[in-house]
């Protein structure tokens, strides 16, 4: 069947660049087994390879970005809790791990590790339009895209080549010539879009509608031959399960781990 999502592709990626950075995936998991509350020198003890200088940077980011705070901000030594928005981030996560897992790296892989590598592929900005443009027309050539899009054409192809590169895109002819597809991998996106979204409105207070409505895509299959149809569609909420990293399904990878290492940067340290 195929897959629909009606997220708003500027609300995806600003909430996916918050959670993307380095070792965020793993301290969130950190202090929510072994908190409530954890040290900086406590959080670094728990994340194999996370320095302390480094775990101390990132907190003081996922700080800002509303994901952890501290009682006393002027205490360096103040631990850390979770933020009732990283509380929630269950549905994301397992959203994330379950498409990851299916679709893209091989099994081995530690959850949190998948969760990071599906960050990585998805949250570059522009990803999340040209998902959606593809999805629901079929198919389209660079100059529809751009056209389409809006997206200026040197951003453009850097964009596609890396969504090729992450395995959501396929391409048959020259750039000029040919015609993009998405992978199955980039066609069974919606779930985790939309849980994304979920989880932003979540914690977005409500404004009053304006008098029109932003334009946001449906990331959907189309039937052949059917002409595309863009909708906005309000997202149903659903009820949050009570654990960030409960076990997901995880059936053999369907898609080849195609990124090379200069895809996606080495972490810091």
């Amino acid at each position: 069947m195929p897959t629909t999502s009606t997220a708003d592709p500027q609300v995806v990626e600003a909430a996916l660049r918050r959670l993307a950075p380095n070792w965020t995936t793993d301290i969130v998991r950190s202090i929510a087994k072994y908190g409530p509350t954890l040290q900086v020198r406590e959080v670094a003890g728990h994340v194999p390879g996370l320095s302390e200088s480094y775990a101390s940077k990132r907190l003081a980011g996922m700080r800002q970005d509303g994901l952890v705070d501290r009682d006393d901000a002027f205490d360096r030594f103040a631990p850390y809790h979770l933020t009732q928005q990283a509380r929630t981030l269950g549905p994301v996560y397992r959203a994330l791990s379950q498409w990851s897992s299916q679709h893209i790296t091989p099994s081995m892989l530690e959850r949190p590790g998948r969760i990071e590598d599906a960050l990585q592929r998805l949250q570059p900005i522009e990803t999340t339009g040209v998902v959606q443009l593809l999805a629901e027309n079929g198919g389209m050539t660079y100059n529809q895209i751009a056209v389409e899009s809006g997206v200026y054409r040197q951003l453009l192809a850097v964009r596609i080549a890396r969504l090729q590169a992450d395995g959501l895109v396929v391409s048959t002819g020259s750039r000029n010539h040919g015609r993009y597809t998405l992978t199955d991998a980039g066609r069974a996106l919606g779930p985790a879009y939309t849980a994304v979204q979920q989880w932003h409105d979540r914690h977005t207070a409500k404004s009053p509608a304006p008098a029109q409505a932003a334009k946001v895509r449906s990331l959907t299959v189309p039937a052949e031959g059917a002409q595309s149809v863009r909708t906005a569609a309000a997202l149903r909420r659903s009820p949050v399960p009570p654990s960030l990293f409960s076990h997901a399904p995880q059936p053999q990878p369907q898609v080849p781990y195609t990124v090379t290492a200069a895809s996606h940067p080495a972490r810091g340290r």
